[in-house]
């Protein structure tokens, strides 16, 4: 499955859209996150304060799982530049296009990723 010149440019038009639309979520995210709590100190009920704190750990994780996104985006930006784009990190091994298609930032065929989240790797 060696992908195309034309397919590559496709991916990598895909993926720095998803570059700029995480990023400027990020930016919004982690402004909303580090905005000071302007209620605190008045008399607000013990719980609206446990509400507002569930609410930003929720913030604060799916801030996280952008940020990996994010670094996995990078990633595959990278490889395209590096000319590897499509090869799996791992086992060096083709990427299925239909992984490339659903996860366009995917570093690792499937079998590899199975064998590293079951800490086989």
């Amino acid at each position: 499955m060696h992908l195309t010149k034309a397919e590559i440019s496709r991916f990598k038009k895909r993926l720095e859209e998803m570059r700029d639309k995480l990023t400027t979520s990020l930016q919004l995210s982690t402004a909303e996150v580090k905005k000071p709590d302007e209620s605190t100190g008045y008399s607000q009920h013990q719980a609206d304060q446990g509400t507002d704190d569930f609410d930003r750990k929720v913030s604060l994780e799916l801030t996280s799982q952008e940020f990996q996104v994010l670094r996995n985006v990078e990633r595959a930006l990278e490889k395209i530049h590096e000319g590897t784009y499509g090869i799996c990190d791992i086992s060096g091994e083709e990427i299925s296009k239909a992984r490339l298609e659903a996860m366009p930032y995917a570093a690792t065929t499937v079998k590899a990723q199975e064998k590293l989240e079951r800490g086989l790797l």
